[in-house]
């Protein structure tokens, strides 16, 4: 069997579609895996580093603002179809899975016209661009969110399945890595990140958070910065004194997040939608600081959707600042059952089966062909 994946330019596209990849292997240790990806976007990286080939089109998104970038985007839309045509020509996949990002809608619009059954997968509550434009040309559209499906019109509802996010589901003991970590029995741990790629109000309300809070009772706190920003930050802290606190921890990235989700009581972080499943299958009470900067607000409709179910806290970027981030902090501390509350909440919202549940819906795809 040969099965093709499409999705990049963040994580949040690519992993989910690796994990993907990665359980059909599993599953089926002869299938043929390649990804379809473009160099500037975090799948050249990624992708090589699982171990899966991956080849390469050309495609970029519109601006919202006339600019003259679009003139390009929009050349790039037809020239990405051919290359992408060509791809599948050498490739000759059974089947072909969309994981969102510009690059999934050349490859699974030609694929589609190929004859060739795709499925697609949506990461966020409210769905992309792309996701809704490649909806009718997809066998099977998997959903991550029950509330995604008003979105989508209703010649393609019977498509929709819901399945949630692939993350990675290897299960750690909170005793266990605490005690990894030199964390005692009973002592608060918070962890906090911008972002992998950073985020600068988010490392300022943390830093914020940690001269109003977590230093002077002695909280143990993780920061991670980013990789953008963070010889700004690491200097920051450095002037803050921030090196010399047994209790901090700030770092550029997180290599082993599992784990510090594990151990955390408190998880402070933007609401990227892979975040948000990693934390509901850990049950971790979580304060969400949505990310303005992304298509459709979507950041925020996915937190929105825990917030409801009293699984989260939401603050807007520009509605919070330090101080409210330490009140809040300081009063989930002093209530714990306020903890305990969001942590029951958030748990029915893990699908910790969702790579197994996709990956047999690709394989019956491909079947079907």
């Amino acid at each position: 069997m040969r099965i093709l994946f499409c999705g990049g330019g963040t994580g949040g596209h690519v992993n989910p579609a690796i994990s993907i990849a990665n359980t059909i292997l599993q599953k089926h240790p002869d299938t043929q895996i390649a990804f379809v990806g473009t160099r500037h976007g975090i799948e050249s990286s990624l992708v090589p580093k699982a171990g899966y080939p991956i080849h390469f089109v050309k495609v970029r998104g519109f601006k919202r603002k006339i600019s003259l970038s679009n003139i390009d985007a929009a050349v790039k839309a037809v020239t990405s179809v051919w290359a992408a045509k060509k791809i599948i020509k050498e490739f000759q996949p059974d089947v072909v899975v969309g994981t969102g990002g510009y690059v999934s809608w050349p490859t699974v619009k030609a694929a589609a016209k190929m004859g060739i059954p795709c499925v697609i997968h949506e990461q966020n509550a409210y769905p992309g661009v792309t996701t809704k434009m490649l909806s009718k040309y997809a066998a099977k559209i998997c959903l991550s969110f029950e509330e995604s499906k008003k979105y989508f019109d209703e010649r393609v509802r019977d498509k929709l399945v819901l399945t949630g996010n692939p993350i990675n589901v290897t299960f750690y003991d909170y005793n266990d890595v605490r005690r990894e970590f030199g964390i005692a029995d009973g002592e608060p741990y918070i962890l906090s990140a911008g972002g992998s790629m950073g985020a600068d109000k988010v490392n300022e309300y943390c830093f914020d958070l940690m001269e109003r809070l977590s230093i002077p009772r002695n909280i143990r706190h993780t920061h991670a910065v980013g990789r953008v920003g963070w010889e700004k930050y690491k200097a920051i802290a450095h002037e803050k004194g921030f090196d010399k606190k047994s209790n901090l921890e700030i770092l550029e990235y997180i290599y082993d997040m599992p784990k510090r989700q594990t151990a955390a009581d408190i998880v402070i972080s933007r609401a990227g939608a892979i975040t948000l499943a990693e934390l509901a299958f850990r049950g971790k009470a979580a304060i969400f600081i949505p990310s303005p900067n992304v298509a459709e607000d979507h950041q925020y409709k996915n937190a929105k959707v825990l917030a409801d179910a009293g699984a989260a806290i939401v603050f807007r970027e520009s509605e919070v600042n330090g101080r409210l981030l330490a009140e809040t902090v300081q009063r989930l501390l002093d209530h714990p059952e306020e903890i305990r509350k969001m942590q029951d909440a958030v748990k029915k919202f893990a699908k910790p089966e969702a790579a197994a549940v996709i990956a047999d819906i690709v394989l019956k795809a491909a079947k079907r062909k």
